[in-house]
């Protein structure tokens, strides 16, 4: 059994602080890159209990992890997102409880997650220009992701980030308008370089550009790079002393990308995947059924993460198994 304050480290030295956990594949936006048309049920709606997310954190916390972010899919679909919030806060070990969300009822339902625990939101939104953001996401939303910005950065979140993967179509106008839109927003906006992915083989061909491009762009105006944290995601953020707010880029098929490598994944169904762009992964939810499991799922992950490869394959043209983000939450 695994000795109490054991780490879950992999065969690269490379320690694990960060679960990102899928809590449902559903999605109600039909993104340009990852559904274009929309959801399509591909089994039961079998997905984690909030007992066994909450036995779950409580093992992986045990194995050093602090901070959880909560995926889908579209998290916020769920009903009881409040109630997984308040249940993976309240797990001893636990200091960072953040969401990935399109926004869409973010307005609404804030102040609750907020209330119940949560202390990083990150918002996915790919457009400010609003025929831009319908045409990518095929919802003419922006105005409730905008709101529900605005309401957020009045409430004590650690941390607000924006998201934004980088298109060749929204290339047009560069990215003046990002950087002017945190001016004044104490707000990371960072791009996410297109994966590819079993399904958007033709898009990602189409629309791919290098994070070299916005990378390039920020140092000649005089944005400089930021130091990561230990638990932090894989983005490199750039700040600049005329703005209050960081632009940052995730970019997967730079040189050495996956070398620091903090964060593990678990998906909706309770798999456990070693890469987000790897092959298969292990059953954990077999191990969520009583209390009295939780060593024994514990060492089934330290066992995993002997198998953890060095990279993914993606300079390879070759995704793994993953069909679209929506399966295990990018």
């Amino acid at each position: 059994m695994t000795s109490p304050g054991a780490a879950a480290t992999d065969a690269f030295g490379r320690r694990f602080r960060y679960l990102r956990l899928s809590v449902t594949e559903v999605c109600n936006f039909r993104c340009t890159y990852c559904l274009p048309n929309g959801y399509a049920k591909s089994g039961a709606m079998d997905f984690l209990s909030e007992q066994e997310i909450g036995r779950l954190v409580r093992a992986f916390a045990g194995l050093g992890i602090t901070k959880v972010r909560l995926t889908g899919g579209e998290p916020t679909v769920r009903k009881d997102i409040g109630e997984l919030i308040a249940c993976v806060a309240r797990q001893p070990g636990i200091g960072k409880v953040a969401l990935t969300t399109n926004g869409w009822n973010l307005a609404r339902h804030i102040d609750n997650w907020v209330a119940a625990g949560l202390t990083h939101l990150n918002v996915s939104m790919d457009a400010l220009d609003r025929e831009t953001f319908s045409r990518i996401t095929g919802h003419d939303r922006l105005e409730d992701v905008l709101a529900g910005l605005e309401r957020a950065r009045a409430l004590p979140l650690k941390a607000l980030k924006v998201n934004a993967v980088l298109l060749r179509d929204g290339l047009d106008d560069g990215f003046s308008a990002w950087t002017g839109f945190v001016k004044d927003r104490p707000i990371a906006v960072r791009f996410i370089e297109l994966m590819r992915t079993g399904d958007n083989k033709a898009f990602f061909e189409q629309q791919h550009v290098s994070g070299e491009v916005l990378r390039t762009w920020l140092q000649e105006r005089g944005w400089t790079p930021s130091e990561r944290g230990a638990d932090d995601g894989p983005a490199t953020e750039f700040s600049h002393p005329g703005h209050a707010g960081r632009i940052g880029l995730i970019a997967p098929y730079a040189a050495g990308f996956c070398d620091g490598c903090n964060r593990l994944r678990v998906t909706a169904r309770g798999q456990l995947r070693l890469c987000l762009f790897g092959q298969g992964g292990r059953d954990l939810r077999r191990l969520l059924v009583d209390d009295a499991q939780i060593g024994e799922l514990q060492d089934c992950v330290v066992d995993a993460l002997t198998f953890k490869p060095a990279a993914h394959a993606l300079h390879a043209g070759d995704p793994g198994d993953m069909t679209n983000l929506a399966q295990v939450g990018g």
